[in-house]
């Protein structure tokens, strides 16, 4: 699936700069973000089908950045990262709207598959509005 707009959220700076090489490589548009308040300010820039989002941040957590990405854009898919420490925030974020979740550390693999069910599902439900419309 070509041109996925995905927005990637972590503070581990190496992380999101290797995935986000990877996956540009692959024909994905990607932007970075290191925290909660970088990833509203680049999703009010442009638009963002599916955004990976780790749950533990400084400043605004993934969990409230979940919140107001799902408040102002509802239909972004939002995949949440976390460790085994934060299991009960990937579940929290199931319930704020979240799309799934990956468990850190992640295989390249899993990430790419789930980026593209979840743009599969924003592409259906953008398709249906249009179809609406």
């Amino acid at each position: 699936m070509e041109g996925i707009k995905v927005l990637l959220v972590d503070d581990e700076i190496p992380f999101i700069t290797t995935l986000g090489k990877r996956l540009a490589k692959r024909g994905f548009d990607v932007t970075e973000a290191h925290d909660g308040e970088e990833a509203l300010a680049a999703m009010e820039q442009r638009e963002v089908e599916v955004v990976i989002l780790d749950v533990k941040m400084p400043g605004m957590d993934g969990l409230t950045a979940l919140y107001k990405i799902k408040q102002q854009w509802p239909m972004a898919e939002v995949i949440m990262l976390t460790g085994h420490a934060s299991m009960e925030a990937a579940i929290r974020g199931m319930e704020l709207g979240a799309f799934d979740y990956l468990m850190k550390p992640v295989e390249f693999v899993d990430v790419l598959y789930k980026i593209e069910d979840a743009a599969a599902r924003y592409r259906l439900h953008l398709a249906k509005i249009e179809q609406a419309g």
